[in-house]
Formats: structure tokens, C-alpha cells, sequence
């Protein structure tokens, strides 16, 4: 049928008139729903995260032979305290749930069961010590469960070749080692070495290291060699031995408890030897200070953080920051302890990883965050250290300093250097 243009036009006016309300109706409803599923198809969560939360899971010994580092999960919870105030992970809110294992390698079997299978957190993060995590780490890397920023140096955390899914904080413990072996060959090059460690991958890789940076003259400079279990009460005759043996050099690879031990009976015992000290048990208000501030002078270390201890960094803009921080969240942290810098700047690194995923929380994504690191600066890294990772290098730290205990505070020397 034909219909003249006038009428056509008016036919047309009167169907808009009562179906535009639906027409346009639909097309808003279409462009919420398009909007929508785009949103939606945006984020990609794995168990442990959503909209709301990102849950995050570790294990610390508040009981046992470490305590000494109990510290260092509660300055982190208070640090992620501080961050959800402020609005969160891109309004997500941080769940830390944090563990007691009491250094013990079977019940941090049994507290990360649980946090992977029942508390179902997205990943685990600083858990402490060597022991505890080779307990789990085969468990974590067959979950495909991000085990990050461990509260180790030991050379298994840092093979992505072997273990994807873990990876270290610390400085290498091997390379460590290393680096004290060259401190060694330069300065005291007929020293007679007293190795006094941990019997377990935490002393045997920084016993290891000294051997390899050494090489052929390891033989004969490492005049003893003295173990001790975790489980031991004291260190006492492990010191008595080395002394014996002429060991005017001591090189004490120990957590912050023996470490206090060693520096006390060296002490009672007259016994003045060099004494160069891991780096994890050189906190001056959670080790030295127990052991007598006089009796740690003259032990050298390694250091890449500031220490907010020392007055030249009393006008750092950052050191005050972290004072202010805290005053706040953490009043009852000591601030002499280096384990509260230590477990700051952990959590500052881990709070950028997360920033890095966006909407991606996914374990898959926070590995590629984690292992993609691009010159990262935190609060508390000595001035020209920064933090860069890679597929293939997952070692946090690269870069050291040397430093000296002078009584009071520790003081550095020499230049930073590449800790290859």
C-alpha cells in the first residue's frame, strides 16, 4: 500500500511518541549491562580476593627460639592497618592473617595448610625463617600458591628454575657469605676463622659462601667449625671450642637469640676475635643491646637499610615518616629494634606488588608483578639501592653497604656495591 510522505511522517511521530520511552529504556539498560560485564570482565580474582579484600596469609614465630622477630609480623599488620585507613588496595581492604608456628618446621606445615585450604588466602607473604619455609615450600609451589618476600636469604628461594612460586626478601645468604669472604682476604688475610652456624640451609648457605668467596685458601684459614641445633639452649660450648681452636676471626652465622649468646660469652670469656655477624641478627635494640652495646663493639656486618637509630638520618623525610607511623599504629614497637624498619619496608614492597596488579588478582598476576620489580625505591633502602627482579633473578636485594658497630650505632664503610 502506498503512503503519501505527509502521512508517512506522521505514522512515524506517533510510533516514536509511544514506543521511545521503551526504545530508549533499552538502549540504557543495554548500556548498563555492556558497561557491566566490561567492569566484571576486567577483574579476574582467585580465592582470597574480591571487590572488598585482598587476604593475605603468614606464619611468624611469637613463640619459640626466634621470638626475637616476633616483631616484624606486627609491625606489618600495623603497616597494612595504616594502608586500609587511607582507602585500601584500590578501595580493596588487606587481611593479614598472621600465624604462630614457633620456628617449629611442623607446625608451619600445619598453620599453612590451613591458611591455603581453609583461610583461602591469595598468597602468603614474609613467613620467617629457613627451616619453616622448606617445609612448605614443595606444598606452596604444588598449589601454585605465591610464596613471597620471605623473611629468608637462603639460596632455595631464589630458584625459579625449581620453585616458581617462592621467593626471598633477604639479601642471598650464600652471597653474603661471599661478600665477607672478600672483607676478609683484604683486610685480615691471615686470619684464623671460627664458623659458628646454624645447622640447618640458613648457616650451611652462609658457610658455603664464606668457602666459596675464600676458594682455595678455605682450607686453611677456617681453623674450627662449630654447629648447633635450634633446639639448643645455649651456644656456650660451641664458643668454648672455637676459642680453643685459635680462631681469632669469628664468623657467626646465628639468629638474633644466639647471636646474643655468642657476643655475651665471648665477652665473659675474655675472648676479643673479630666478629663478623649475619645480617638478619644485627637489630641493636632486638640483639646487640641485649647482649651489652660495649661488648658488640667493633662487630662488622652488611646493611642496605637505613637505620633509624643513627642521627644522620634524623632529618630523612622518610625516617620521620616512619616515626610517625609509628607513634600511631605501632606505640609499643621499639624503635631501636631494626626488625621494625625491616618488616616496614617488606610491607611497603608488598603493598606496591598489589597496586601493580589493578584488577588482576589473580596468583598468576601477582607472580608476574612480583618478579617484574623496575627500579623500586623503598622508605627505608639506603640512598642508590633500589629493587629490581626479573623472571629469572628473583633476588630482592643486590646492592649492600659494609658497616661497623661502633658502640652506639652502626657505621658504614666503604662503597655500595653489586652483591653478585
Amino acid at each position: 500500500m502506498y503512503w503519501p510522505a505527509q502521512e508517512q511522517q506522521e505514522i512515524w511521530e506517533d510510533f516514536i511518541k509511544f514506543h521511545g520511552k521503551w526504545i530508549t529504556a533499552g538502549i540504557v539498560l543495554a548500556s548498563i549491562a555492556i558497561g557491566t560485564a566490561s567492569a566484571t570482565a576486567q577483574r579476574k580474582y582467585d580465592p582470597g580476593a574480591s571487590d572488598a579484600e585482598i587476604k593475605i596469609g603468614q606464619t611468624m614465630p611469637y613463640s619459640g627460639p626466634a621470638s626475637a622477630y616476633a616483631t616484624v609480623g606486627k609491625v606489618e599488620a600495623a603497616y597494612f592497618k595504616m594502608i586500609n585507613e587511607s582507602g585500601g588496595i584500590r578501595g580493596r581492604k588487606i587481611t593479614l592473617l598472621s600465624y604462630d608456628d614457633g620456628y617449629n618446621p611442623a607446625k608451619t606445615v600445619e598453620q599453612v595448610r590451613r591458611l591455603v585450604e581453609s583461610d583461602q588466602v591469595l598468597l602468603t607473604f614474609q613467613s620467617l625463617g629457613t627451616p619453616t619455609n622448606a617445609a612448605v615450600q614443595n606444598y606452596l609451589n604444588g598449589k601454585k600458591v605465591p610464596h613471597l618476600f620471605l623473611s629468608t636469604g637462603a639460596t632455595r628461594f631464589t630458584d625459579p628454575q625449581h620453585f616458581p612460586w617462592s621467593m626471598g626478601y633477604n639479601l642471598n645468604y650464600r652471597t653474603e657469605g661471599r661478600l665477607y669472604a672478600r672483607y676478609i682476604l683484604d683486610n685480615y688475610p691471615n686470619a684464623k676463622i671460627g664458623a659458628l652456624y646454624q645447622n640447618d640451609d640458613y648457616g650451611r648457605d652462609y658457610l658455603m659462601g664464606l668457602r666459596e668467596g675464600l676458594g682455595s685458601k678455605a682450607a686453611t684459614m677456617i681453623v674450627a667449625e662449630a654447629p648447633y641445633e635450634v633446639t639448643d639452649p645455649t651456644i656456650s660450648s660451641q664458643m668454648v671450642n672455637l676459642r680453643a681452636a685459635g680462631a681469632d676471626l669469628l664468623y657467626d652465622a646465628t639468629i638474633a637469640r644466639f647471636a646474643t649468646q655468642a657476643i655475651k660469652k665471648a665477652a665473659e670469656m675474655s675472648w676479643k676475635p673479630i666478629h663478623i655477624l649475619a645480617f638478619g641478627s644485627t637489630s641493636i635494640g632486638g640483639t646487640l643491646a641485649p647482649a651489652g652495646l660495649e661488648n658488640a663493639k667493633g662487630i662488622v656486618s652488611v646493611r642496605y637499610g637505613k637505620d633509624p637509630t643513627d642521627p644522620t638520618w634524623n632529618d630523612d623525610p622518610d625516617t620521620k615518616k616512619w616515626r610517625a607511623f609509628m607513634d600511631k599504629y605501632y606505640p609499643e614497637g621499639d624503635k631501636s629494634d631494626g626488625a621494625n624498619s625491616y618488616g616496614y619496608m617488606a610491607a611497603q614492597l608488598m603493598v606496591k606488588v598489589l597496586e601493580m596488579c589493578g584488577d588482576e588478582l589473580t596468583r598468576e598476576n601477582v607472580m608476574k608483578q612480583a618478579t617484574n620489580l623496575k627500579d623500586v625505591v623503598l622508605d627505608f633502602a639506603l640512598p642508590g639501592i633500589s629493587v629490581n627482579t626479573t623472571p629469572t633473578d628473583y633476588r630482592v636485594f643486590k646492592q649492600v653497604q659494609m658497616a661497623r658497630f661502633d658502640g652506639e650505632r652502626w657505621v658504614f664503610f666503604g662503597p655500595i656495591f653489586a652483591a653478585e
